[in-house]
């Protein structure tokens, strides 16, 4: 067999490589828009000043456990950020948190047992806020992370 019909039988076997990626990017893009209109839904996006970015729920009638319905770096983050302050979801910097969150958690995933205090207590100081600055579009810094043991 030669080297090239090696490559056309891959092709038959699995498809066509340049297709496979177009679909992957468009189903990429796809998921990170449905993820983008969640942010506007989401109780608090947790923030690293430049790099993270996690958007929590929390619905106590609804299991009671906080759940990331957005997360990112970068670019995206940045993006999750702008998204959230447009639709006056309070923005907290705890980089910690933030990056705990980002390494342990998975879209759509409940936040493990071992964030539960710290994300608590990061509720409980957004749940605090007056209204008027809840929804003011402000990034709020708390004086201490709520990593603190």
């Amino acid at each position: 067999m030669t080297k090239q019909e090696v490559k056309d039988e891959n092709k038959d076997a699995e498809g066509n490589p340049t297709v496979k990626g177009h679909v992957r990017r468009r189903m990429q893009g796809l998921s990170r828009s449905r993820m983008m209109s969640a942010v506007a839904g989401s109780d608090v996006i947790v923030v690293n000043p430049t790099h993270y970015a996690v958007a929590l729920r929390y619905d106590p009638e609804r299991g009671g456990t906080p759940v990331v319905v957005a997360k990112g770096t970068d670019e995206l983050a940045q993006r999750i950020r702008a998204e959230g302050i447009s639709h006056r979801v309070p923005v907290v910097e705890d980089p910690p948190l933030a990056r705990a969150i980002h390494a342990t958690c998975e879209v759509d995933d409940a936040i493990p047992p071992e964030l539960f205090l710290a994300v608590a207590r990061l509720l409980a100081f957004v749940f605090t806020l007056p209204p008027v600055l809840r929804a003011a579009g402000l990034v709020h810094r708390r004086p201490t992370t709520a990593m603190v043991a």
